[in-house]
């Protein structure tokens, strides 16, 4: 019997090599460019030369770049199914953009209630949905690729709508009723648009275009069995770079101030901890299979951390301390999704045996 990719359960993978040792393989790019940031400072200031208005160029080329291969392989054809299921596109809509943002909020004011500029730049995390290295998360846990493709759009969407009415009412309106009186965001759509636009629009755009020009001219045997191989590497590569990139440019100012990056992290992991399961086992609750509750999980947990420092920056400057725990964000994300992965892992095999 023929099955459906969207519909029934993903079958199992074999992790090749270098998936297998990813957590050694991030690790050694953080400890690689916290060396090289701490130990060549001219680093941080070649890599910041490569910057326009709040745009790192390198790290937005890495980041576009190891989202190409995934969206390579998205069935586009196939995402109608996802808008089709009204209790995944529900629930999804519910964690992104009711709980997520409200958990955040609470996590910062617990942890960070003395710190209004830290607790601020949280808060603006927390407000980012994610529509970027959630891609590659969900591809890394074996998600389904066209669920994680249509509520990332559906994000990017509701991201441009809501994001500074959300920052007004979060800053302006809930945080004053805990008693922290912090001036209002306020930001623009076409900011918003800019961003997702940069980190979304480009590897949509060209995964769209390489897909379906590939097989009309090639056939879709040769792209499934020669180019997809050649090109998936290129994730992980990017992926590193990306990583390398980030720890060395903020390399000196993470090792300077241990203590405040360590009151940053611990809501962030809390954080991505409680959405992850919460996400995980109200996906399995309404009965979808791993690769959907995968794709629902991982959209849900993930934060747009590019657009979060990029509104920092403009907000309130660089050397913001809300801008500085944007920055701690992504370098929170990526040790701690590559361990939520190997829990997607372990979850499947407790929860979705193979019958």
């Amino acid at each position: 019997m023929q099955r459906d990719n969207c519909t029934l359960a993903y079958k199992r993978k074999r992790l090749g090599f270098l998936d297998r040792y990813l957590t050694v393989w991030i690790f050694t790019a953080m400890i690689l460019g916290l060396a090289g940031g701490y130990f060549f400072p001219s680093a941080q200031n070649f890599i910041g030369s490569f910057s326009h208005d709040t745009t790192n160029i390198p790290l937005a080329a890495g980041l576009v770049l190891m989202m190409y291969p995934p969206l390579c392989k998205v069935k586009y054809n196939n995402l109608g199914v996802v808008f089709s299921n009204k209790k995944i596109l529900t629930l999804s809509l519910v964690l992104n953009w009711i709980i997520g943002p409200v958990l955040m909020l609470i996590l910062a004011v617990i942890f960070l209630s003395d710190k209004p500029e830290y607790m601020t730049g949280l808060i603006m995390i927390g407000l980012a949905r994610c529509i970027a290295m959630v891609i590659v998360w969900n591809d890394l846990a074996d998600g389904n690729r066209e669920y994680a493709a249509g509520l990332v759009a559906l994000n990017s969407i509701f991201q441009v709508l809501l994001y500074s009415f959300y920052a007004y009412l979060f800053t302006g309106v809930l945080l004053p009723l805990f008693g922290n009186k912090i001036p209002a965001l306020n930001i623009s759509i076409k900011d918003i648009a800019q961003s997702v636009a940069i980190y979304l629009g480009v590897p949509f755009t060209a995964g769209i275009i390489t897909r379906y020009t590939l097989i009309r001219f090639k056939g879709l045997q040769w792209f499934q069995d020669r180019f997809i191989p050649a090109i998936s590497p290129l994730t992980l590569i990017a992926l590193l770079f990306t990583i390398i990139v980030m720890f060395a440019f903020k390399a000196r100012s993470i090792i300077s101030i241990p203590v405040d990056v360590l009151r940053i992290a611990v809501p962030l992991v809390l954080y991505f901890a409680i959405m992850f399961v919460l996400s995980f086992f109200a996906g399995k609750y309404i009965g979808a299979d791993y690769g959907k509750n995968a794709s629902i999980a991982f959209t849900a947990t993930g934060n747009n951390f590019e657009l979060a420092i990029a509104v920092a920056i403009s907000t309130y400057g660089i050397n913001s301390g809300q801008a500085f725990a944007g920055v701690v964000g992504p370098l929170v994300e990526v040790p701690a999704l590559i361990l939520l992965v190997r829990l997607a892992t372990w979850l499947r095999n407790r929860y979705y045996p193979v019958n």
